[in-house]
């Protein structure tokens, strides 16, 4: 090392006892480690392997209700045409997904992405690979880099969430050729405020494309069918990369 490197490192030493030095070294490494985080998330993969469904819904919804059986129904129809599914990992219709995705383990796989909460220690039954998160943050951008469509079921405020942030990630096409499939009787109204609000302002505070991003459908079978569509597009666009690479082979 040369004597101005040392001379460099020795200036650049911050005393525990300056609270302000400390916390600008503490503002910068966190800088630094969200920099690094997004480089990381510039990587994906040139195709993916298995197509895969995120549902969103309700954790309070109970076993043998109507919305559990449609959530169940649904997504052993996805699972029956080979879509992974994939959820919150929770109880309710995270749990219905889940188990429907199990009528069918030898085709597709049935995914929880977890956050930690104080009053839902585990993981449903039903799934088979559980990924665990601190905050809802990192989970709902693992649900994004991993999800090729989103159905969302009736829910609360965090499936509102959800709902929302996915809105937005294909509003400024950060998402693309990705359907959000909203199913039953509270979505129509949420489209509905957006539309009478937003559009109103002068300047508008969104653009009327925007209004119609998602997609309300009113049963589980609606919403199957235009998965089961957007998942045909992409098995011929897969078969057309396979046969690409057989040709260079």
């Amino acid at each position: 090392m040369s004597t101005n490197d040392s001379m460099k490192q020795k200036t650049d030493v911050v005393s525990l006892a300056d609270e302000e030095g400390v916390k600008q070294v503490l503002v910068n490494s966190v800088l630094g480690l969200w920099d690094v985080v997004n480089n990381l998330t510039r990587l994906r993969p040139s195709r993916r392997d298995r197509y895969r469904v995120t549902i969103f819904g309700s954790a309070r919804a109970k076993v043998g209700t109507f919305g559990y059986e449609e959530t169940k129904r649904a997504a052993a129809a996805l699972a029956k045409m080979g879509c992974d599914i994939i959820t919150g990992g929770g109880p309710g219709l995270m749990q219905a997904a889940n188990e429907g995705t199990a009528t069918s383990p030898e085709r597709a796989r049935s995914v929880g992405i977890r956050v930690d909460l104080p009053f839902e220690q585990e993981v449903n039954a039903f799934v088979t690979q559980a990924f665990e998160h601190r905050t809802f943050f990192t989970r709902l951008h693992q649900f994004v880099l991993t999800s090729d469509a989103f159905i969302v079921a009736p829910g609360g405020i965090g499936t509102v969430l959800e709902t929302m942030m996915i809105w937005q990630l294909l509003q400024v096409h950060h998402l693309g050729n990705t359907p959000l499939i909203l199913v039953g009787k509270m979505w129509p109204g949420l489209i509905e405020w957006a539309r009478n609000s937003m559009l109103s302002s002068d300047p508008p505070l969104a653009n009327a494309e925007d209004i119609t991003i998602p997609h309300c459908v009113t049963n589980a079978d609606e919403a199957v069918a235009l998965i089961r569509e957007h998942h045909q597009i992409w098995l011929s666009g897969h078969r057309g990369d396979m046969k690409s690479i057989s040709e260079q082979v």
